[in-house]
């Protein structure tokens, strides 16, 4: 995701402007970081399938070639969701406080665009059209397919917070990357891109 370096842990943040954002209109709001990802009472209806947690493990977009394993990551000390090791820049990282890919609600799956001199695995994130398809495959053998609706950028100080972490009217995925200009520092990008994506369909492995 940044293109500098300064020391050994200087860059184990992925998308620090996203989630410091997210933090400071829950402390504004009154809510937690956690109750983003807090889901209704009782499962909504729909005509697709659902699925109980367990750990995503690889994820396929054919569109952009992207095939590649993933590893859980969490929060750090900030309360920032973690980053993926720059040496893992060809994984993906998944946030494993939210949502599994196929229960209900957005399951987080971050990656660098690139490292110093390096594509990362997200690097052609912002490629993906509607209706592409992202296949997550989890560690229960089953295979959810997702279908991108829509990918869009933002500005890393003015996120759709509800739209990215609080959506429980299905099972979906969010795809975050870093994009738009170069900034430097702690923020890297000025832009974050996100992919939303919804689950159409589950299969075994």
């Amino acid at each position: 995701m940044l293109r500098r370096l300064r020391g050994p842990l200087a860059v184990m943040l992925l998308l620090a402007g996203l989630f410091s954002v997210g933090i400071g209109v829950g402390k504004a709001n009154g809510f937690s970081f956690a109750e983003l990802f807090r889901g209704p009472g009782k499962a909504p209806p729909g005509e697709f399938p659902v699925l109980g947690p367990s750990r995503p493990l690889r994820i396929q977009i054919p569109a952009i070639k992207v095939k590649a394993y993933i590893h859980g990551v969490g929060l750090d000390e900030r309360g920032a969701i973690d980053t993926p090791s720059l040496l893992l820049r060809n994984e993906a990282g998944w946030f494993d406080d939210g949502p599994s890919p196929g229960q209900y609600g957005p399951a987080i799956v971050v990656g660098h665009v690139d490292t110093k001199d390096k594509p990362g695995v997200f690097h052609r994130l912002n490629e993906l059209k509607p209706g592409a398809k992202i296949e997550i495959t989890r560690r229960d053998n089953r295979v959810t397919v997702f279908e991108v609706n829509t990918v869009e950028r933002f500005s890393k100080q003015s996120l759709p917070v509800d739209r990215i972490y609080h959506d429980f009217t299905r099972p979906a995925l969010r795809l975050i990357t870093c994009g738009g200009r170069w900034v430097g520092g702690e923020l890297g990008y000025a832009d974050n891109i996100v992919v939303f994506a919804s689950l159409v369909s589950a299969h075994k492995a």
